[in-house]
């Protein structure tokens, strides 16, 4: 993991391998902006004009490094561009700093130190480069694809020689109690989302269900949570229909885990319930070829909702938070689930299953279905659970479906303020009937236009009544098969995981919207 350190020198002063400033797009050309003035001195106030002569604009994303001037102890300054110069007064928002940041630290990969002098105003701005700078210089070590597992990646990459080992943050001031509160939670924060990374990105051959179970109960020790992992034997005694139905073509068997964090002083509970398929070929319904090369990312559910419960337990959060990760493999064998087949679900429903790749809502179900029986104030169900809200949504945003108008916004507005991409999704009402079975409670499979909405609507039969529940489908941005971009790394992204978290933060100061 990359190291956080805050920072009184000068930015010219600092010893670093580079030390980064932010350039804007202005009218008349680039402008540096405020944090890098004494770098700005060492070129003779002329560092926008040398920017611009080297073909910088300030464009967002965009990363120009130069040779330092005399004077600045940084032999290279690198120059990563926050897009439009914001409007008189208006500072830059968290989120173009966390992308930036994570620009910077991703073209320093390989280097042993940064010095980060990009604008920092106040604690908020701080806390958004530490994390943006952290983020993005995450690597996955692809030495675990030869043996090994996530709990002992190192985050090194032979390509380029691991990450950037230290982020130092110029004007981070150090002996100040907030400033210092931020690097802490950043850091922590940080660390449970690569956590996440590393189990989506590690092979399902090296991750199954029993194997995501054993890095559970590891953490749990670690970090002082309880934990309770339910078999196959377990399952098949409680009646776990859902996960026995989808995880019996495997030869891996299925688990159900439950991890919880709790605080002696916490006025709310809330309930995370994560989707695990440690890999999904759809099961007899087959994906097609071509949809099958990324499904070891189909835990992300899973892995977030694991995330953060040991990120709540790290920063000491007063709420009590249980975790449920429903972990199977979704394989065709002779055993597995056939179209038309039906299963009793936990708790006693049954479900005709019409397509044996909608598989997530069943493991899901029984999950939902055994949280709500402990009774919490709100259940939120994190899942990459249907393509069609990829396709409403695209690839880098969360669909939100609750049962509560209020917590669907509030939902939303606590996405926005962690700086992930969101949007809040209906639950039509007419599109219930298009899930009536002749032959069961329910099927899994209704109406094909909206299906994403179907998901969230079946979802929805398995909630307790009088509990607030919300469900994220995070479908599009849990795994980025394209290139990088910001502070986003190829493969997995441990999506979700900052939003879980503020809403547990929100939920200990006694707000859940």
């Amino acid at each position: 993991m990359t190291a956080l350190t805050l920072s009184t020198s000068s930015a010219a002063a600092l010893r670093a391998d580079a030390v980064v400033v932010g350039v804007a797009k202005g009218a008349k050309g680039p402008v540096v902006a405020a944090g890098a003035e004494a770098v700005d001195k060492a070129f003779g106030g002329k560092l926008a004009a040398v920017l611009e002569t080297l073909g910088a604009t300030g464009a967002e994303g965009e990363v120009t490094k130069l040779p330092a001037a005399s004077g600045l102890k940084a032999p290279v300054v690198l120059a990563v561009g926050l897009g439009d110069v914001p409007a008189k007064d208006d500072g830059y928002d968290a989120e173009t700093l966390r992308r930036a940041a994570g620009v910077a630290s991703r073209a320093l990969s390989g280097s042993k130190k940064g010095a980060f002098a990009l604008p920092i105003e106040d604690v908020a701005a701080a806390a958004a480069v530490a994390e943006g700078a952290l983020l993005g210089a995450y690597t996955y070590d692809k030495s675990n694809g030869n043996g090994g597992s996530a709990k002992n990646a190192k985050n090194t990459d032979k390509k380029n020689n691991g990450p950037l080992a230290e982020v130092a943050l110029v004007g981070g001031k150090p002996r100040d109690k907030a400033y210092k509160a931020a690097a802490e939670r950043a850091t922590a924060l940080v660390e449970e989302i690569n956590r996440a990374r590393d189990l989506i990105n590690t092979p399902s051959n090296l991750l199954n269900p029993a194997d995501f179970a054993a890095e559970a109960v590891a953490a749990a020790k670690e970090h002082g949570l309880k934990t309770e992992v339910l078999d196959e034997k377990a399952l098949k005694k409680g009646g776990y229909g859902g996960l026995l139905g989808v995880g019996q073509g495997s030869d891996a068997p299925p688990r159900l885990v439950r991890i919880a964090y709790t605080h002696p002083k916490a006025e709310k509970t809330l309930a995370l319930v994560g989707k695990g398929i440690t890999y999904d070929s759809g099961g007899i319904s087959l994906k097609p070829a071509g949809h099958n090369e990324t499904m070891k990312c189909d835990m992300s559910g899973a892995a977030a909702v694991f995330a953060t419960v040991v990120a709540a337990a790290r920063l000491g959060l007063r709420v009590n938070l249980t975790g449920w990760l429903a972990l199977a493999e979704n394989m065709p064998s002779g055993s597995a689930t056939r179209p038309g087949d039906v299963l009793s679900m936990y708790g006693g429903k049954t479900v005709e299953v019409l397509n044996t790749d909608a598989e997530g809502r069943l493991v899901l179900a029984d999950a939902i279905t055994r949280a709500g029986e402990e009774k919490p104030d709100a259940i939120v169900d994190v899942a990459t659970l249907t393509g069609a809200m990829v396709l409403a949504l695209g690839n880098r945003t969360f669909g939100i479906m609750t049962n509560d108008e209020a917590f669907r916004t509030s939902l939303h507005e606590i996405a926005e303020e962690a700086g992930e991409q969101s949007w809040p999704m209906p639950l039509p009402t007419h599109l219930r009937k298009g899930i009536d079975s002749p032959v069961a409670d329910l099927a899994n499979m209704g109406e094909r236009m909206g299906g994403g909405l179907v998901a969230g609507i079946f979802l929805n039969e398995f909630v307790a009544d009088g509990i607030t529940w919300g469900h994220l489908d995070i479908a599009g941005p849990a795994f980025n098969e394209s290139g990088p971009f910001g502070y986003t790394p190829k493969g997995g992204t441990g999506a979700a995981v900052r939003t879980l978290v503020r809403l547990a933060e929100r939920a200990a100061d006694g707000d859940l919207g």
